[in-house]
């Protein structure tokens, strides 16, 4: 089977990353499906943001899920807590969403099993990722054999591949991929403090 007559599940936040992660699917001759994630974040521009680069990508569906991360509070992104102005330490900050891309990629990996894609794309880094412990090579791999282990379709011999494209990307690297596949960065939202 040919990537052109294969779906792939994107995870599309609406940030400039999961945007260039879509459009490389898309290269590629994925039909693509996008599963947005509203996890009660502090701003919602960037829900605004994934819809239009769903439209933008002619995704064949596009599903936004509500999730109130909210509820469990722990990170600026979604409790009352500043958004820090300053450079990146050597500390987890304080924009980590306790588990989120685990969070995420579980559901995303529902919907690939229910749609039977066995393609997910992520937009993760590991070279500009903040410090956080679900942005690395490890987690993404680890959780590639969990997918094998915890479905049906893995259960069966037709396992799942997250796709981190951006895996190894230099920010202005991602910038550049962007132009080059001609989606533009102002369909994108990735400041964590839009005040």
């Amino acid at each position: 089977m040919t990537s052109e007559s294969k779906t792939a599940i994107i995870l599309l936040s609406g940030g400039l990353d999961s945007m260039v992660s879509a459009a490389l699917a898309a290269e590629q001759g994925y039909r693509l499906i996008a599963l947005t994630i509203d996890y009660n974040q502090r701003h919602k521009i960037e829900l605004q943001s994934a819809q239009q680069i769903g439209s933008n990508l002619a995704v064949t569906e596009h599903i936004t899920l509500p999730l109130d991360l909210g509820r469990f509070g722990g990170s600026a992104l979604t409790a009352n807590i500043d958004v820090p102005k300053t450079g990146v330490t050597d500390d987890i900050p304080v924009t980590y969403v306790p588990a989120r891309n685990l969070i995420f990629l579980s559901l995303t990996l529902g919907l690939a099993e229910a749609r039977d894609a066995r393609d997910i794309f992520i937009g993760v880094n590991a070279l500009d990722y903040s410090g956080y412990p679900d942005c690395r090579p490890e987690f993404i791999e680890g959780f590639e054999r969990l997918a094998d282990l915890a479905t049906k379709a893995g259960d069966q011999g037709s396992g799942f591949q997250i796709h981190a494209p951006l895996q190894h990307m230099t920010k202005a690297d991602i910038a550049k991929e962007a132009l080059r596949l001609n989606v533009d960065p102002a369909w994108s939202w990735s400041c964590y403090d839009p005040a």
